[in-house]
């Protein structure tokens, strides 16, 4: 058999062993994972996952979200079944997995490229349906990764040395600084004309949320990488690459953040919204 069939077999097999849950998000468990990867006994499959598991926690991942510790009834012959620890994975658990597993397996190395491809169709198909949404759909898909992601930044600030609930808000401001050219938190907030108890993010349109996910996730990636020490050198870093992404802008011809315009509706009223027109959606089919 030529190594393409190899590879076409293992990939049909990582496909197959692909379940859904109710809601129809994709996921796989370890135990026939490992079967497929060619570990003989799940015991020795352990450390992999292990492995793969301190991986995720230091790419800024949250575990939980890629590794979660389920029992599954499993067939333990003559047709007997018992209730065993197993493990739900998610597409970029598996990923992590293969990468952390024996290198001497030829499966292993067809299971990154699986993994590796399969994971960039699904990022190209989330491209295609988020240049399908409109407007406030995308403000409030930009908006929702923000959140996620200003908790990878903040857990990677305090590695840094950022502990205080003061110490973090002077690390926003570097950034908020370097990318909107010396304006600060408390200056945007002025320029948006919000209440005190408003937030910026909550008032900002796709294109300047864009440029501040971008913000945060390169600084997150840049204070890990560069295992940057210290409040000071935190807040310099946060700073430095707030202004990279302004300069970038600035290339491009793009406007500065400082004077997109300021979107009538807030993210909690398109949240209010969605949520009203969710409800009649359910109450006209419940009618008919």
């Amino acid at each position: 058999m030529t190594n393409k069939k190899i590879a076409q077999q293992h990939h049909a097999t990582f496909e197959g062993i692909r379940q859904a849950d109710a809601e129809g998000n994709e996921f796989w468990l370890s135990r026939p994972l490992g079967k497929v990867l060619d570990y003989s006994e799940y015991r020795h499959f352990l450390p992999v996952i292990e492995r793969a598991r301190e991986a995720c926690r230091n790419s800024g991942q949250a575990i939980v979200d890629h590794f979660e510790d389920v029992l599954e009834m499993v067939d333990i012959g003559s047709g007997a079944r018992r209730e065993l620890p197993d493990v739900r994975l998610s597409r970029y658990a598996c990923y992590l997995i293969v990468q952390n597993g024996d290198p001497g397996k030829p499966v292993i190395a067809n299971g990154q490229t699986y993994f590796a491809m399969q994971t960039r169709r699904q990022e190209l198909a989330d491209d295609k349906k988020f240049a399908q949404l409109n407007e406030d759909e995308k403000r409030l898909a930009i908006r929702n990764e923000l959140a996620t992601h200003n908790k990878h930044l903040a857990a990677a600030a305090k590695d840094a040395g950022v502990e205080t609930s003061l110490d973090y808000a002077i690390f926003q401001d570097h950034g908020y600084k370097g990318l909107y050219g010396g304006l600060g938190n408390k200056e945007i907030h002025a320029r948006k004309g919000l209440k005190k108890s408003q937030k910026i993010l909550d008032h900002m349109g796709s294109t300047e949320l864009a440029a501040n996910l971008f913000r945060a996730t390169q600084t997150e990636e840049k204070l890990r990488r560069d295992q940057v020490s210290g409040k000071a050198q935190a807040n310099k870093t946060h700073f430095e690459v707030g202004r990279k992404v302004r300069q970038t802008i600035d290339e491009l011809g793009g406007t500065m953040p400082e004077k997109l315009p300021k979107p009538e509706s807030s993210i909690q009223q398109i949240e209010s919204l969605q949520k009203k027109l969710a409800k009649t959606k359910t109450n006209t089919k419940a009618e008919k």
